[in-house]
């Protein structure tokens, strides 16, 4: 038997709980690495010399990730499931490659502190701003590895369900991360 929307794929089959806590783990694992690099790591390069472009680059990827995300966000909407799925790809690679230039600014650079002197502002960018990031971005990386995994499968009706708590959640991290880069730039 197979679904109505899709002849090629085998009807919708009960997710092993095991694939599910495998990228929870995963996920947990990664985001204890990222605090204790964050926030505990001592950094390389403490002058900041060595690829200074690191956080403007970490920028453009966001912004970029957000606009693939909007892009197949619309494709879905016309049904154009491949344009999605595409779309889809290059959010995911984009947010990889994020990753990867983000976990290099944090081995060489640290962690770019909000200046004390902007009371006001430096309340709202922690509060407002960085807090819900850094906690939905935690929250957002099994979502997607999961979201991924269920359309990889075939299984598009639970696809479907994690994706609409999946897209806003990562279009939300994406867009705040380039304005905490545009807040710490500014206020510098």
């Amino acid at each position: 038997m197979t679904t109505p929307t899709n002849p090629q794929y085998p009807t919708e089959a009960r997710t092993p709980a095991s694939v599910i806590w495998s990228i929870i783990g995963v996920s947990a694992v990664a985001s204890i690495f990222l605090s204790w690099l964050v926030y505990f790591h001592a950094p390389v390069d403490v002058a900041g010399t060595h690829l200074a472009f690191l956080p403007a680059l970490d920028a453009v990827l966001n912004a970029l990730c957000a606009i693939f995300l909007i892009i197949g966000f619309n494709y879905i909407k016309q049904r154009n499931i491949k344009a999605h799925r595409n779309a889809m790809f290059g959010a995911f690679i984009v947010s990889s490659v994020f990753l990867v230039a983000y976990i290099a600014n944090h081995v060489l650079h640290g962690d770019m502190l909000f200046p004390r002197e902007h009371a006001t502002a430096r309340i709202l960018y922690i509060y407002v701003l960085l807090l819900p990031h850094i906690l939905l971005a935690v929250v957002c990386l099994p979502l997607i590895l999961i979201t991924f995994f269920l359309s990889l499968t075939g299984r598009f009706p639970a696809h479907r369900k994690l994706a609409r708590w999946t897209y806003p959640i990562w279009l939300y991290v994406s867009v705040s991360g380039v304005a905490v880069y545009a807040m710490l730039a500014y206020y510098k």
